[in-house]
């Protein structure tokens, strides 16, 4: 049985913190680096001057028991094996620690979650922070899996320390059970929806007293998706205390920084004289691929890398589907598992743990492209459709070549995409335009026919991954590249295996006005070569030029259902409805349904 500590030894160990404390402080004060300064110009300290007693400086330090942090953290870090710093943890720590305001950037990989989780501990621990003083530190991630990866991370870092650390995060059942300890924890690993739930309803839920705001994937955080609720995030925090934000792509909006109060923020970029956007050690290729042969190539890729650990990245959730059930009927040669935002929180959790253990495909959206360590698993990450932006692309191949380790990516272009070449190239991301070996060119478009005709639900999916694609290409605000109105409609439908083309209540208008400029154009002679772009034919894509979710586009059985019955759309808007209602509770009486020859996706 454990011997109880005295009375005495905790008086003792009391004391000891407060000297050490006493320490830190002065320690932080008396060598405290100018503002707008770079610790990375500086040398580092003299070889064996690591006694904090003698203060020496810590702008420059190369480890991390050169800094002035509690031996709490430094036991919590050297137990985790972290030693020497990264350039991003150099850069922003001396800053950092003196409590200043941050906006941090960094290639992916490069150390970031350390550079913020180290000043988080510090600041509690010099405030001397408890239970009964509640919630000290948010810390806020855009998807709940780069949130539970930072709280993983957190734990082990700060294991010593006593501050109760919670995470809260979308998807899990608990949340009554949260909210009867929120209050009584000191840092909240969360994502925005989730606290904002627990601030609007959870009884006497305060962080009047907040001390640290981090947002990680600020550039996410900032984005147009989560504007509102950080917004009203912001509006129930103290504007006096420390905010970090750090990124691999940041951003320097004066806007963005007002809304978060920011105070003389600095900013610590310490990869933007590199000569890449991206890591060193990462193999970047790129290869023109038509629309029609994309599921032709991403089989014949998998089929040709068996033994590799391969991130596949797909712009919707159907499409994932579609692929991950289809390809896993045709037994590859390698485990398959898929990731996506419509899974249980648990599912996903449990899928990403079994990809980091065991080689396999892992087909996924850009739920998985921010933040997330595969602690070094994934050899090759590639991306089928085009990524919006640069930024995006960043983000996506950073899940690959992560701190020493190597990687390999691929990004399949439509030739209608190759602008994006261009601007990726701009961006100092060194790509090399490759063409695919035809001798092992592995065509699966007859192998997903016969599949379609045998699996009614796998047919069900493709529709709507064939229709989900095309929204998500007529949504992208970049028209440059983004043009749906030159795709190949027809042969694209037909390579996902389908016996006809699915009609879409989309782009009607699109269409109309570009039927109504070519008929005042004067008319050219028929032979005439080149005559149009467009491939899409009006009766193959019907209208609704609404911006609703990608489940609110259906497959119409009349061309002119719109014109001829304009009193029956009424009652169609209520079945689509009833129809999203029932694909989402219940896609087994769906996939019923549509067996039978009832067409309602």
């Amino acid at each position: 049985m454990k011997r109880p500590k005295s009375k005495q030894f905790r008086k003792q160990k009391r004391l000891s913190e407060l000297q050490e404390i006493e320490l830190l402080d002065s320690w932080i004060e008396s060598h405290k680096p100018d503002s707008g300064s770079n610790p990375l110009s500086l040398p580092p300290p003299p070889p064996g001057v690591q006694d904090a007693a003698s203060l020496p400086p810590y702008a420059g330090s190369t480890k991390f028991d050169q800094l002035p942090i509690s031996n709490r953290t430094k036991d919590g870090l050297r137990d985790a094996k972290y030693v020497r710093m990264t350039d991003i943890q150099r850069a922003s720590l001396p800053h950092s620690l003196c409590g200043r305001d941050i906006l941090g950037a960094a290639k992916t990989g490069s150390g970031k979650t350390l550079a913020f989780l180290i000043p988080v501990l510090e600041k509690l621990y010099r405030e001397r922070w408890g239970p009964e003083d509640g919630v000290g530190s948010i810390i806020v991630s855009p998807t709940r899996e780069l949130a539970g990866q930072l709280f993983d991370v957190l734990k082990v870092v700060g294991k010593y320390h006593n501050f109760s650390a919670g995470l809260l995060i979308g998807g899990r059942k608990d949340v009554d059970l949260e909210k009867q300890s929120v209050n009584d924890l000191n840092i909240l690993v969360c994502t925005p929806g989730r606290l904002l739930q627990h601030m609007d309803e959870t009884p006497n839920f305060d962080c009047s007293q907040l001390k640290v705001l981090v947002l990680d994937e600020a550039d996410r955080i900032l984005d147009v998706g989560f504007k509102k609720s950080l917004n009203a995030i912001i509006s129930q925090l103290p504007k006096h205390r420390q905010t970090m934000l750090f990124s691999a792509t940041q951003t320097k909006s004066v806007q963005d920084l007002a809304r978060l109060s920011l105070k003389d923020p600095e900013y610590v970029s310490v990869h933007e004289e590199s000569v890449t956007a991206t890591p060193n050690r990462l193999q970047q290729t790129a290869m023109s691929v038509p629309l029609e042969q994309k599921l032709d190539m991403l089989w014949s890729f998998i089929r040709t890398h068996l033994k590799s650990r391969i991130l596949v990245f797909l712009s919707s959730c159907k499409q994932v589907k579609f692929v991950y059930e289809a390809f896993k009927k045709l037994r590859p040669g390698i485990p398959l598992k898929c990731l996506h935002g419509r899974m249980k929180q648990e599912k996903r959790m449990g899928i990403y743990s079994e990809f980091c253990e065991k080689r396999s495909v892992l087909f996924s959206t850009d739920v998985a492209s921010r933040g997330l360590d595969f602690n070094k698993a994934v050899d090759w990450v590639v991306q089928v459709d085009c990524p919006e932006d640069v930024a995006s692309y960043i983000h996506r191949v950073g899940r690959t070549a992560r701190y020493l380790s190597g990687g390999r990516s691929i990004l399949f272009l439509m030739p209608s995409e190759m602008k994006m070449l261009e601007k990726l190239k701009a961006a100092k991301i060194p790509l090399e335009l490759v063409k695919a070996n035809e001798k092992r060119f592995q065509p699966v478009s007859g192998l997903l026919s016969a599949l379609l005709v045998k699996y009614p639900n796998i047919q069900y999916l493709a529709q709507r991954a064939f229709i989900t694609y095309l929204r998500s290409i007529h949504i992208q605000k970049d028209k440059e590249i983004f043009d749906v109105m030159k795709l190949p409609v027809d042969d694209f439908s037909a390579s996902f295996g389908l016996p006809m083309t699915p009609k879409i209540r989309f782009l009607n208008q699109k269409i109309k006005s570009k039927i109504i400029s070519e008929e005042s154009l004067p008319h050219e002679p028929e032979n005439a070569v080149g005559k149009s772009e467009l491939k899409v034919s009006t009766e193959t894509l019907m209208v609704n030029d609404s911006k609703q979710d990608e489940e609110n586009d259906l497959l119409l059985t009349d061309d002119d259902a719109d014109e001829a019955q304009p009193k029956a759309n009424e009652l169609e808007d209520v079945m689509y409805v009833f129809l999203f209602v029932l694909e989402n509770c219940y896609p087994k009486i769906v996939y019923a349904l549509f067996s039978v020859g009832i067409v309602i996706v």
